[in-house]
């Protein structure tokens, strides 16, 4: 299973290889620039549903399994 540590990270990682900014990312996701780092940290009570846009902004795919 996959941690939301685990999740931030690779979130955050392409984050930078795209060249952007927490504060840019957080923008073309429709959300906070603190929510964005709860989730890059996994920290925070996000829902699925905004990590999910937000790792799709940076074509993070996250496959969920039984």
């Amino acid at each position: 299973m996959v941690s939301s540590e685990e999740i931030g990270r690779a979130i955050a990682a392409a984050r930078k290889r795209e060249h952007l900014t927490q504060e840019e990312l957080a923008a073309l996701s429709g959300i906070s620039e603190r929510t964005l780092r709860n989730i890059e940290n996994g920290t925070g009570r996000t829902s699925l549903e905004t990590v999910l846009r937000v790792a799709g902004s940076v074509g993070v795919s996250i496959r969920l399994e039984d």
